[in-house]
């Protein structure tokens, strides 16, 4: 996707940190043994995705694109009958 803005925004750098910090503090505490720390670790990276999706509703996330406006021919039957004047 060449020329997209995709995860350059508030809320995905928020939320992508968020995430990696908690990754980091679950593994540290995995190669400690620590069950506890572990698992507050992964606590931490659920958290990224929460906030990120938070920011997002915000409106700090990437914008929609807007829908193009498509105009629908009307049907056969629900025309106006032609007049000797047009």
């Amino acid at each position: 996707m060449a020329g997209s803005s995709h995860g350059h925004t508030p809320a995905a750098w928020t939320g992508v940190t968020i995430t990696m910090i908690g990754f980091c503090v679950a593994g540290a505490f995995m190669v400690m043994a620590n069950p506890l720390g572990f698992w507050a670790g992964m606590v931490i990276t659920v958290l990224g995705g929460v906030v990120g999706g938070i920011m997002r509703s915000m409106g700090l996330g990437q914008q929609k694109p807007a829908q193009p406006v498509r105009h629908v021919a009307k049907p056969e039957a629900a025309r106006e009958p032609a007049t000797a004047e047009n």
